[in-house]
C-alpha cells in the first residue's frame, strides 16, 4: 500500500472504526473467538451466529441466530487479499467436539466449509458474485453466495460475501468420491479436482509440456481433491498421466481431429463458458491462478471440465499490471496472460484450442447466444441495479468502517478514482459496456445468427458439426413451427432438451451417446428438412 495512503488511514478519527451497528436488511454474521486473534492458519475454535429474518425484515446483531448458531473453526484465507485490512476468512462449522458438522445455510445443500470474502479490494462488492451468477446462469456450478454484514469479536467489519468453498460434494462439484484405497480399475479414474495456482513441490506436479506461445515456461498443476496430504501415489500418477495424454493430443498435428485430437479429453462447453466469463471480466487471475478443473470417473464422464470459476476481485477494472489489463478501451485478452510474464504461469490451453476452427466457431455461437439473454447489456445493468438497491444502506456503514472511497487501495487501478459509491457503480457499468462492445467485435470464430446477415440460402444450417454438448439450428427465411426432433441411426426418436430464441434453436446433446443422428425440421407451412449431425465425446 502507498505510504501516504497508509498514513492517511492511520490518522482517521477512531470514531469511524467504532460506529454503532444496530440493524441491517442484509443477513448479519456474528463471530466470536473470545478475543483470540484469528490467525492465517490453522483454524481456531469459535462461535458463529447468522441472523436472517427474511425479505422485508430487518436483522439485529442481538437477535437469536436463526440460520446458524453454533461452533466453528476459523482462519484468515487468501494470499494478497489476506494482506489487506479487511480480512477474508475460511469457516468450518463444527460440533461440540470440534468435528466437522454438515449444515444447510440459507437453504443451500448441507456442508461444513464456507468462506467470507472481504470487499476491501472490491468497492462495488459485486465482482465475485456477478461472475458466479453468470456461470450459474450458463448451467455450471459456482459457489452460492449471500451478501452480509459481519461483526468479529464485537467489532463491525463491513460488507462481506458469504459463500461456499469449492469442494467435491453432490451439492457442489458433483463428482465421485475417491478414497485412498481406490488405486486401480474404474474407481481410480475419478473424481479429481486440480488447479493452476501458487504451488510447492509437495502439493503439485510439473507438466511435461509447455504453453504453445511460451515454450520456455514451465507449468505446474496443484492437487486439490483429493487433498495433497491425502492423495496416494497411484492417484497422483493417474491424474498426471491423464492430463499429459490430453496435452499430447492438444499439441499434436491432429489436435483438431474429433477422434485423434483433444476432443475426447475435454468438455468443450465448460471450457468455452469458462473462457467467456473470465474474458468478459478480463480476469487477471482467471487463466493463471484459482484456475480449477475437475474430472469424474470414466463411467460417468471421462472428460476434463473447466471450472468452477473463482477469484474475481482483480477483475472488471483497469489495473496497472501489464498492457493487457491496463487498457482503458475495453480491449485485451486475459487468456494471453503469459505475455505479462505472470507470477504463476498459465498452461495456455486456450491459445491452442482457439486454433481449432470448429472450437472458435462454437465459441462465437455461444457468445452470440448468451448476448441475447444472460449477457444482454440491459440484463447485466438490471442485475447490478437490483444489488445496488439491496446494498444501499449497508454500503454507508461499510465505508464508515473502511473509508477508502477516492483512494487507490488494493489492486492498483488506472485512471480517476471515484469519491462516491455511486461513482464506483457508474464506472463498473461503463467498464462492462466497453468490454461487451470490444468482445462483440473480437470474439473469434464465425456464427450465422439472426444478429448478423445470414448467407443468401434457403437451406437450414446446423453448427457446430461435429458437436459435443450442444448445437444450434437455423433455417434462414423460414419460421420453424415446432422444436426439431432428433433420431438415431435406427430411426428411434431421442428426447433431448431444446431452446428457441429469436429463430435460433439450441439442441442440448449432453448425455446422448457418440454417433450420427438426424435432425428433423418442420416450418410453418409444413415443409420438412433433414440434417445430419455427428455427436462426439
Amino acid at each position: 500500500m502507498n505510504h501516504r495512503i497508509l498514513l492517511a488511514l492511520l490518522l482517521l478519527p477512531t470514531s469511524l472504526f467504532c460506529q454503532t451497528f444496530t440493524e441491517s436488511n442484509l443477513p448479519i454474521v456474528v463471530i466470536n473467538t473470545e478475543g483470540v486473534p484469528i490467525p492465517d492458519e490453522p483454524k481456531i475454535p469459535g462461535t458463529m451466529k447468522i441472523i436472517d429474518n427474511g425479505p422485508g425484515q430487518l436483522n439485529h446483531p442481538d437477535d437469536p441466530g436463526n440460520i446458524y448458531d453454533g461452533g466453528i473453526g476459523i482462519e484468515i484465507r487468501g494470499s494478497y487479499s489476506a494482506s489487506l485490512p479487511q480480512k477474508p476468512y475460511a469457516i468450518e462449522t463444527r460440533d461440540a467436539q470440534q468435528n466437522d458438522l454438515d449444515v444447510s445455510l440459507f437453504g443451500w445443500p448441507e456442508e461444513s466449509d464456507y468462506v467470507l470474502l472481504a470487499n476491501y479490494n472490491d468497492k462495488v462488492f459485486m465482482r465475485n458474485v456477478l461472475a458466479f451468477y453468470l456461470s450459474n446462469e450458463m448451467g455450471h456450478y459456482a459457489s452460492r453466495t449471500r451478501f452480509c454484514e459481519v461483526v468479529v469479536n464485537g467489532q463491525y467489519n463491513g460488507i462481506y460475501v458469504f459463500g461456499e468453498k469449492i469442494k467435491r460434494d453432490k451439492g457442489r462439484v458433483n463428482i465421485a468420491k475417491l478414497d485412498p484405497d481406490e488405486i486401480s480399475g474404474e474407481p481410480l479414474t475419478g473424481g479429481y479436482i486440480f488447479k493452476c495456482d501458487y504451488w510447492t513441490t509437495s502439493d503439485s506436479w510439473q507438466s511435461p509440456y509447455h504453453p504453445i506461445d511460451h515454450p520456455d515456461f514451465n507449468v505446474r498443476f496443484v492437487y486439490y481433491v483429493p487433498k495433497p496430504e491425502d492423495i496416494v501415489a497411484q492417484q497422483k500418477s493417474y491424474i498426471k498421466d491423464y492430463v499429459s495424454a490430453y496435452e499430447k493430443a492438444l499439441y499434436s498435428d491432429e489436435f483438431d481431429d474429433p477422434n485423434l485430437g483433444y476432443h475426447p479429453y475435454v468438455n468443450t462447453n465448460s471450457f468455452i463458458d469458462y473462457f467467456i466469463v473470465n474474458e468478459l471480466a478480463r480476469n487477471n487471475d482467471g487463466f493463471k491462478k484459482s484456475y480449477y478443473f475437475f474430472k469424474d470417473r470414466d463411467g460417468i464422464d471421462k472428460r476434463i471440465n473447466s471450472g468452477p470459476v473463482w477469484d474475481f476481485d482483480w477483475a472488471w477494472k483497469n489495473i496497472d499490471e501489464c498492457p493487457i489489463f491496463a487498457a482503458t478501451d475495453g480491449s485485451g485478452w486475459a487468456y494471453k496472460v503469459n505475455d505479462c510474464w505472470p507470477d504463476n504461469n498459465s498452461p495456455g490451453w486456450q491459445v491452442r484450442l482457439l486454433q481449432d476452427t470448429a472450437y472458435a466457431n462454437e465459441t462465437r455461437c455461444r457468445w452470440d447466444f448468451l448476448r441475447q439473454d444472460v449477457l444482454n447489456t440491459d440484463s447485466l445493468h438490471a442485475w447490478i441495479d437490483n444489488n445496488v438497491a439491496l446494498l444501499q444502506d449497508a454500503q454507508t456503514r461499510h465505508y464508515l468502517r473502511w473509508p477508502i472511497l477516492g483512494l487507490n487501495v488494493g489492486t492498483p487501478v488506472i485512471g480517476p478514482i471515484p469519491t462516491t459509491w455511486e461513482g464506483e457503480i457508474a464506472d463498473f457499468k461503463h467498464w462492462i459496456d466497453l468490454r461487451l462492445a470490444w468482445l462483440d467485435a473480437n470474439i473469434p470464430g464465425n456464427c450465422w445468427t439472426t444478429s448478423v446477415s445470414a448467407p443468401a440460402t434457403e437451406h437450414p444450417i446446423i453448427f457446430p458439426n461435429p458437436a459435443s454438448d450442444y448445437c444450434f439450428v437455423e433455417w434462414p427465411n423460414h419460421l420453424i413451427s415446432s422444436l426439431p426432433e432428433l433420431f438415431n441411426i435406427n430411426g428411434d426418436r431421442v428426447v433431448i432438451p431444446s431452446q428457441i430464441n429469436s429463430g435460433t434453436v439450441k439442441l442440448i446433446l449432453d448425455g446422448i451417446p457418440q454417433g450420427f443422428y438426424l435432425v428433423k425440421l418442420t416450418d410453418k407451412v409444413g415443409e420438412i428438412q433433414w440434417l445430419k449431425i455427428s455427436v462426439i465425446r
